[in-house]
């Protein structure tokens, strides 16, 4: 199943182009957040999709292009994001397993704008992803056991500052943590409908110039590793996510204006941002060569 949040956050399930409202599967109830109606949606799957499945049988939908599409895990317990972790098509070697956690209010959704911060950046880029939201409390769990914790996955934009003043060794904070810079979504489908995760195509478009075309099986830590070595350090909780990390070869700089499109298309709708940068600045277009000859073998770092 498709689910997303739209408009006032409404609860919606996509399917065939629209937007079906299941909000109505809460009977009425009041949520103080929308993602404690997320959590809830999860943690009750169970007994909720059943009325999920009532609540828009044979009700008409909305078209997507009429509705405000949500992020669909607005506030994260714990956005971790793991870092290096692609073999770059196969040319480097793994890298030692490590992440950052991302602040949570820096989460945004499809058609929001991505603000560029005043800091004295030597460039921002797009890192598409595959993200994966726990659907279990997860302590110590054995890789064996590791994916019947996934609740679902949806695509995920890890926007990133490079080169700051300051920065020391994996200074992840500074160039990862700024508000907008998660953005997310629009739907996060359920794990039966993605019987392998490693088998998906990440895409990316600036300007409708191509530029990520890569696959999730060049993870170098698959899916099952990073849940059970994240969960052997925290307690991972229905509605955490983890965002498996980027392969860097055809990374680019964004600047003000750009239209930035992701896609995996197993996962629905694109999800889509602008760039704002209210500096105005300006970087070369295209991949950043550079930046990709430097993770063939460097040590971890932002």
């Amino acid at each position: 199943m498709k689910l997303a949040f739209f408009n006032e956050f409404r609860l919606g399930v996509i399917r065939d182009g629209q937007i079906v409202d299941a909000t109505d599967s809460f009977e009425g109830r009041e949520f103080r957040r929308p993602q404690d109606m997320m959590e809830e949606l999860i943690i009750g799957w169970e007994q909720l999709k059943s009325k999920i499945e009532s609540a828009i049988h044979n009700k008409d939908g909305l078209s997507l292009e009429s509705v405000r599409l949500r992020a669909p895990v607005p506030r994260p317990g714990k956005l971790i994001c793991a870092a290096v972790n692609y073999l770059e098509f196969g040319m480097r070697e793994p890298a030692i397993l490590d992440a950052f956690l991302k602040a949570p209010n820096a989460v945004i959704g499809t058609g929001d704008t991505c603000e560029l911060p005043p800091a004295p950046a030597t460039v921002f880029h797009h890192e598409p992803e595959l993200a994966l939201v726990i659907g279990k409390t997860a302590t110590k769990v054995s890789q064996e056991d590791a994916m019947s914790h996934i609740f679902g996955y949806c695509n995920f934009l890890d926007m990133s500052a490079r080169g700051l003043p300051g920065a020391v060794g994996n200074s992840f904070f500074l160039g990862k943590c700024w508000d907008t810079f998660a953005p997310m979504g629009p739907a996060l489908v359920t794990a039966d409908e993605i019987p392998d995760p490693q088998d998906l195509q990440i895409r990316l478009w600036n300007n409708g110039e191509a530029r990520h075309d890569f696959p999730t099986s060049d993870m170098a830590h698959k899916i099952p590793e990073l849940i059970s070595e994240f969960s052997k350090i925290t307690t991972l909780e229905p509605g955490d996510v983890i965002a498996t990390g980027v392969n860097h070869q055809q990374i680019g700089a964004v600047q003000d204006g750009d239209l930035i499109r992701m896609e995996i298309k197993e996962l629905g709708p694109s999800l889509i941002i602008r760039i704002s940068d209210p500096s105005h600045r300006e970087w070369p277009r295209g991949i950043d060569k550079e930046m990709a000859e430097r993770m063939l073998g460097r040590p971890n770092r932002v």
